[in-house]
């Protein structure tokens, strides 16, 4: 393996949350996005949570990667390997949080186990495999993406909370106004393109 320097960490993490960000740049993880971003609160919730996943599950798909898929040469089956590993993570974090957060758990809903099926996360482990990143950078870059998608989504439910108090047109109000919304706020993401090349 090839040493990474902390020049590449900086610029692989400072590109995963803000220039590729994956919600406002590559559009995945756009059901929870719009779903849970009604109050700051629970946003901030479900970026914990999807944190957690996407660290883990950034690692455990590395590992399963190059040290049984291709070893064995069965690579076609990434994609069910690391949905399962998704998904048993995604019942762990739901398992602790409706322990540790009863209150946390009843707002999320029915999102938490939507983590399994956000495409944010298994796009984070595939795109890792196919950038062929170290270990490190693979943790790194799952972590960026994790704090990206907890960026957005916490400025997303900032913004909405707003809105609710704002005197919206009659026939923009709810959804129609947090789909302009959320095209705004992915144009403004737009203007870190040239951050980094």
């Amino acid at each position: 393996m090839v040493a990474t320097s902390v020049s590449k960490i900086f610029i692989i993490l400072l590109s995963s949350i803000l220039v590729n960000n994956f919600v406002m740049s590559r559009f995945l993880g756009i059901c929870p996005f719009l779903g849970v971003s009604k109050k700051v609160e629970t946003a901030v919730g479900m970026g914990a949570a999807v944190t957690f996943v996407m660290a883990l599950a950034s690692v455990i798909t590395y590992a399963i990667q190059y040290a049984i898929l291709e070893p064995l040469g069965i690579g076609y089956l990434q994609t069910i390997a690391f949905i399962l590993v998704i998904a048993t993570l995604v019942q762990f974090v739901e398992m602790v949080i409706q322990k540790s957060s009863p209150s946390l758990y009843q707002s999320l809903g029915v999102y938490l186990p939507l983590i399994t099926t956000n495409c944010a996360v298994l796009g984070v482990a595939i795109l890792n495999i196919q950038e062929q990143y170290t270990l490190l950078e693979t943790l790194i870059n799952g972590i960026g993406a994790a704090l990206g998608f907890t960026l957005a989504i916490v400025l997303f439910a900032g913004i909405r909370e707003r809105l609710e108090t704002a005197p919206i047109p009659k026939s923009l109000k709810g959804f129609p106004i947090a789909l302009i919304t959320a095209g705004l706020m992915s144009i403004a993401f737009l203007g870190f393109q040239g951050l980094i090349k």
